[in-house]
């Protein structure tokens, strides 16, 4: 540095080279998988309590970077570029974040395509609670209310007041989930929240069953609970148009490596498991959220007349066409051939003139002929591709038809 004669020139390149190591893991199309991330902590021993869950992030590649919720030093943000790809939300008492980060910060880092896994209790904030409704979310308003099941609960040698949950009305999507079958009851002990009807983007996870309720386990219910039965959900997702992934649940303590490692046995059932699902069931849903599954891609769209190669400057009615689209799925790390029967193109024009379902060899590509209709004008060839658990594919490519 004795070279550089300039301070201004010294300090600005010393910042530079600080940004190298969060730029070298930023979100890329190419390679989707987050790889930095921020947690942040309501205190700091939940490292170690909740270590398990943590540690299966770093052995999958994944930075995190550990701050109490509070810390004055939070920055997601620096010269207009996120220093972060996904935020861990462990912090469900804290009012306010510290740094510059705010509720409006958290929202506006979705809305830039970033993750978000966000997990409550008992003494879940409004903070927490208005970032949760902004995702379609609602937390039940009775700050003492827990979810209560005294079917469901699971077995231990106190009778308790059956608020540890043994749930397992999951979803059932292997994109999501997993391809291996849950076998264990999840254990499930916090806060009820059910769905904004009004957003379509929010999926149930995991459900309560119908047996269950939203009270205060200490006082005897006046009036019939707020929430109840299957309109309780205990883990939800969202994924949004710009195909980011969030994650909220009403328990925080399910992330926990006690009941990680805790065996379980569901009320009315003979059978204990050795484990319960919830390690299983958080690992993989995590591998969703973080986009290590269920991202796609389209590349090298093409279209030409039959028997030609290359793409026409215009086409005219009745011609015979080819169109082609290779679609490939991410696996958390390399990109393989996405296999489906229902990859459909439009030959588009206000309306769509022709609906073709691609033929596909097993190996990414799609393909399908057809005549060019008898109207000219100016067509699109669209693809629209929207699947549970996938992100969205919108393909459109425009060109003009002559008589």
């Amino acid at each position: 540095m004795a070279g550089l004669k300039s301070p201004a020139l010294y300090f600005f390149l010393l910042n530079l080279i600080s940004l190298l190591p969060l730029l070298a893991f930023s979100f890329s199309p190419d390679h989707p998988t987050d790889r930095r991330i921020l947690v942040l902590l309501d205190d700091l021993s939940l490292k170690s309590s909740h270590s398990l869950f943590f540690s299966s992030l770093q052995s999958r590649g994944f930075d995190l970077d550990f701050k109490l919720a509070n810390d004055p030093a939070i920055a997601v943000k620096r010269y207009g570029e996120y220093l972060y790809d996904g935020l861990i939300l462990f912090s469900p008492s804290t009012e306010r974040f510290g740094g510059s980060l705010d509720m409006g910060g958290v929202l506006e880092f979705v809305d830039s395509g970033h993750d978000l896994i966000l997990a409550a209790d008992s003494n879940a904030s409004d903070l927490i609670r208005n970032i949760a409704a902004e995702c379609g979310v609602d937390f039940d308003e009775d700050p003492s209310a827990v979810v209560i099941d005294h079917t469901s609960y699971a077995v231990s040698e106190t009778e308790g007041e059956h608020t540890l949950i043994a749930a397992d009305d999951f979803i059932q999507s292997d994109v999501i989930l997993g391809s291996k079958k849950i076998e264990a009851p999840v254990l499930f002990e916090g806060i009820a929240h059910s769905l904004n009807p009004e957003n379509s983007l929010v999926l149930k996870i995991l459900s309560a069953s119908s047996s269950s309720y939203s009270a205060n386990p200490t006082s005897k219910l006046s009036s019939p609970p707020s929430l109840s039965g299957t309109a309780i959900s205990l883990v939800s997702v969202v994924q949004a148009r710009n195909n980011a992934r969030i994650m909220v649940s009403g328990s925080l303590e399910m992330f926990s490596n006690r009941l990680f490692r805790s065996g379980v046995q569901k009320s009315g059932s003979s059978h204990k498991y050795g484990k319960s699902g919830n390690e299983q069931f958080i690992t993989e849903l995590s591998k969703w959220i973080f986009h290590e599954r269920g991202h796609l891609k389209a590349v090298h769209v093409k279209h030409n007349k039959v028997g030609e190669t290359e793409e026409p400057p215009i086409y005219r009615i009745n011609d015979d066409l080819d169109f082609s689209v290779e679609v490939f799925e991410w696996s958390g790390s390399s990109w393989v051939p996405y296999v489906a029967n229902d990859v459909q193109v439009q030959f588009y024009m206000m309306s769509p003139y022709v609906l073709k379902t691609l033929s596909t060899n097993q190996k990414g590509l799609y393909h399908t002929s057809f005549k060019v209709p008898d109207v000219y004008g100016v067509f699109q060839f669209k693809v629209e591709y929207q699947r549970l658990g996938y992100t969205s594919l919108s393909l459109a490519k425009q060109f003009p038809c002559a008589y």
